[in-house]
């Protein structure tokens, strides 16, 4: 929503959409995350009880890892039965990336393959989030 305040002198906010992936052991899942897919940490929180949350980029592009919290119905795809959500990571090189995060303990649910106008694959993290490498091809 705009603010029509003359007086308020701040540039308008990026809109942005994050995704919070809830995993059961966020400390391990930090770890595989940066170990798969290159992600770096960007900030840490300590979430009480043990619990814990981390802000992760991958080349800029960032998303949230935290330990569910059951009483905030944060609940992880292992609890609910699996993930409805696909996360699309486009990155210059699929089948590398996608092969490091097969070493590193991922699931492959599709193979590399060129479908379309997409060099993709798909796979599932230790967690159960539902992950697309790929890139679009030039037409």
């Amino acid at each position: 929503m705009s603010n029509n305040n003359s007086n308020d002198k701040r540039e308008p906010m990026l809109t942005t959409i994050m995704p919070l992936l809830v995993v059961s052991n966020a400390a391990v899942a930090i770890e595989f995350y940066m170990k798969a897919f290159g992600a770096t940490e960007v900030e840490r929180y300590e979430m009480g009880d043990g619990k814990l949350g981390a802000k992760l980029s991958i080349d800029g592009a960032e998303f949230c890892v935290g330990d569910e919290e059951p009483e905030f119905n944060n609940l992880c795809p292992e609890r609910i039965g699996g993930s409805p959500v696909r996360l699309v990571l486009t990155v210059d090189d699929p089948d590398t990336v996608f092969n490091r995060a097969l070493g590193a303990g991922a699931t492959q649910v599709c193979p590399v393959t060129t479908e379309e106008t997409w060099r993709i694959g798909k796979l599932t993290d230790p967690y159960g989030h539902i992950w697309e490498i790929g890139h679009q091809l030039a037409e």
